[in-house]
């Protein structure tokens, strides 16, 4: 009992927290001009270093 209320709990909190949020503004009005593109190479470029850098490091430990 004391485990499955451990496990239901977090769950009920989530649900309801997502309940919660308001719809916000809608999404853009139809004459709105486009979005600017997002750079996505950033955060990319550094978990492919930060991998390669890991990777490096457990061949040097063999």
């Amino acid at each position: 009992m004391k485990r499955s209320l451990l496990l239901l709990l977090p769950l009920l909190f989530c649900a309801a927290a997502s309940f919660a949020q308001d719809p916000g503004s809608g999404g853009p009005t139809p004459g709105a001009p486009e979005p600017t593109a997002v750079p996505i190479d950033g955060g990319a470029s550094l978990l492919l270093a930060g991998g390669a850098a890991y990777a490096l490091r457990r061949l040097r430990k063999r």
